[in-house]
């Protein structure tokens, strides 16, 4: 039995068929540090386990039961967030970092936001918008436009981790700032990539009849795609407006906007466009939102696409998880809880940390619990996710 934290990664990573460089590519961990934890002779801190962990699809106490979790480091930045935001329209200190340092770590800031490393983020989150709203204000007329998209992306990345822990006002202040900032570039498609995020404001407070109003006020606004960037944008924007009219129970509203993106959708490779996955696959996972949020007779369709489909690599971790918990829901509904765990199950190998902070996970859990409740594993699955 493996009994130190290297032992424990070495056994994922071999059961996974990943050798020690596979595992260092996947963590954006050197391969020094991954062969040191492994002999035990290095031991890797928070955001290190964190991040190998989450290579390894599962949550960082599995490797480590001592560790406290990611939540705790969460929480623990939000006031830190929340101060870098403090007086955003004013120029304050200058930048600790130049544009091209910036530049690229806010890049890996998106990165763990696709793959939902919310603990890396709220590490890095306060400085990075610190300096990134330095160089909006220090700006010239020829930097200004690749500096609001420093500012939307670094805030949109911090909205990320707080949006997931519930400090939903942050979050809607985060969003302010994307919007200001959005403001000073002359780019139609930012402002539509913004109206995108916007929306979980609607969706955390149960708002989906404003939320719907606020999409389609926004979808009015954009021109005409004339390039893959701008396409993707509406596509999207498009996507998350059929979700958010199912929720508010416009059934054909909720089609009609999937049928936007699907045709949007054509001839686009699945991929991340302004921060935002799209592409045939994404649509795909979205009628599958859309189904479960409509509810009723809609959710055959919902296991109809988990029958013959599930989205592969070229999918963020954080969406391929949202699909498996949406599926999960969906099978539950149906009668079918056995394979509503295995749904779930496979959700926490591809995101455990979205999963841990979803609420229809835990609340899944909750009620398979009351139906197995002699069921170990499920039981494990409950106190891992706080349902017990």
């Amino acid at each position: 039995m493996a009994d130190h934290i290297g032992q424990r990664i070495a056994a994922r990573r071999r059961a996974r068929r990943m050798t020690q460089a596979d595992l260092a590519r996947a963590s954006h961990v050197s391969l020094p540090m991954i062969k040191g934890c492994e002999r035990g002779v290095r031991s890797p801190g928070p955001s290190t386990l964190e991040a190998i962990a989450s290579a390894l699809g599962v949550d960082a106490s599995r490797l480590d039961p001592a560790y406290v979790g990611t939540g705790r480091r969460v929480h623990a930045a939000l006031p830190a967030i929340s101060a870098a935001l403090a007086g955003y329209e004013i120029a304050m200190d200058p930048p600790l970092r130049p544009l091209a340092e910036l530049r690229d770590d806010i890049t890996s800031a998106v990165e763990w936001r696709l793959a939902a490393r919310y603990g890396l983020i709220a590490a890095q989150a306060p400085q990075l918008l610190r300096d990134a709203l330095a160089h909006l204000h220090s700006a010239s007329a020829a930097h200004r436009e690749e500096a609001a998209h420093l500012v939307v992306a670094a805030a949109r990345a911090a909205d990320a981790a707080a949006y997931k822990y519930g400090a939903h006002d942050l979050s809607a202040r985060l969003i302010d700032v994307m919007r200001w900032a959005a403001g000073h570039a002359e780019d139609a498609v930012l402002n539509a990539s913004v109206a995108y995020v916007r929306a979980e404001t609607f969706l955390a407070t149960g708002a989906h009849r404003a939320g719907h109003l606020m999409l389609e006020r926004a979808l009015d606004a954009c021109s005409s795609p004339n390039t893959a960037r701008s396409s993707a944008a509406l596509g999207a924007l498009h996507m998350r407006t059929a979700v958010v009219a199912a929720r508010a129970g416009s059934a054909d509203a909720a089609h009609n906007h999937l049928n936007e993106a699907r045709t949007l959708a054509e001839g686009l490779p699945d991929g991340i466009y302004l921060g935002t996955a799209f592409g045939p696959s994404n649509v795909r996972i979205h009628e599958v939102a859309v189904s479960v949020s409509l509810g009723g007779d809609h959710i055959g369709r919902a296991l109809e696409i988990a029958r013959t489909w599930s989205p592969g690599e070229e999918v963020p971790a954080e969406r391929r998880s949202g699909f498996c918990i949406e599926v999960a829901r969906a099978q539950l509904w149906s009668g079918s809880p056995s394979e509503a765990f295995k749904s779930l199950k496979e959700a926490r190998r591809h995101a455990p940390q979205h999963v841990r902070e979803h609420p229809w996970a835990r609340e899944d859990i909750e009620t398979l619990r009351r139906l197995r409740r002699s069921d170990a594993s499920l039981t494990s699955y409950a106190e891992w996710i706080g349902a017990v």
